[in-house]
């Protein structure tokens, strides 16, 4: 419990410092005329071929984070439930939402529990980029994330590659700043650094059946 205290305190803080420019009214305006632009154009092809049209669907964004996959998917005509350990985050989207009349749920929650989201009633689960660095637990995650799911149900998920993970910053002279395997945890905020064998055998260790997996080229420099 210390550890999630102390990440959503960070949270709660960046909210309103840090991650304020993600909510601006430019970029709130570009997500409005081009909601696919919230995801990797791969991601978002992935997205289309296991469910065309998302009208009606009920969509969980569990670690929603800035929000805009969650406004993406209602945009696209979903129902969407954005989940978030931090109160400022849901506050600040919830904040969006109104005042463009976007009927969105939000709800608080430790997405490695999911503790107030009923079973089997989603269509699709979907976390993005940034998600698993706070995750100290990918099997109470992902068996959490297979509980809410419909037997149909669909998870979509886009992080960061581990292949990046062991290097530093500096582009001009490549230095490896910790082992691959080194997991975690790191800092006084915990982050964890899992590997690809991590995350597939929560995966397959949580019920959920895999279907496919794409390594997409970091197209712009933050992911």
């Amino acid at each position: 419990m210390e550890k999630l205290e102390k990440i959503k305190e960070a949270w709660n803080r960046w909210s309103d410092t840090d991650f304020a420019k993600y909510r601006s009214d430019e970029r709130i305006a570009k997500l409005i005329a081009n909601p696919e632009s919230a995801f990797h154009h791969t991601t978002y092809d992935m997205l289309r071929e296991m469910m065309p049209d998302l009208r009606g669907k009920r969509v969980c964004v569990p670690s929603s984070g800035d929000n805009h996959a969650v406004f993406a998917f209602h945009l696209m005509g979903a129902n969407v439930t954005s989940v978030d350990i931090s109160e400022r985050q849901l506050e600040n989207g919830a904040s969006i939402a109104r005042k463009h009349g976007w009927g969105i749920e939000f709800i608080c929650d430790d997405t490695m529990a999911l503790s107030k989201i009923p079973s089997g009633e989603y269509d699709l689960v979907y976390t993005s980029n940034g998600v698993h660095v706070w995750i100290h637990d990918l099997g109470s995650m992902y068996r959490n994330i297979a509980r809410i799911l419909k037997p149909e149900g669909h998870y979509l998920m886009y992080d960061v590659h581990p292949f990046t993970r062991p290097f530093g910053d500096r582009t001009d002279v490549i230095t490896v700043v910790k082992p691959y395997d080194a997991i975690g945890p790191f800092g006084e905020i915990p982050t964890y650094a899992w590997r690809m064998q991590d995350f597939m055998n929560a995966l397959i260790s949580s019920g959920l059946n895999m279907k496919r997996v794409e390594e997409m080229y970091a197209e712009y420099n933050t992911y």
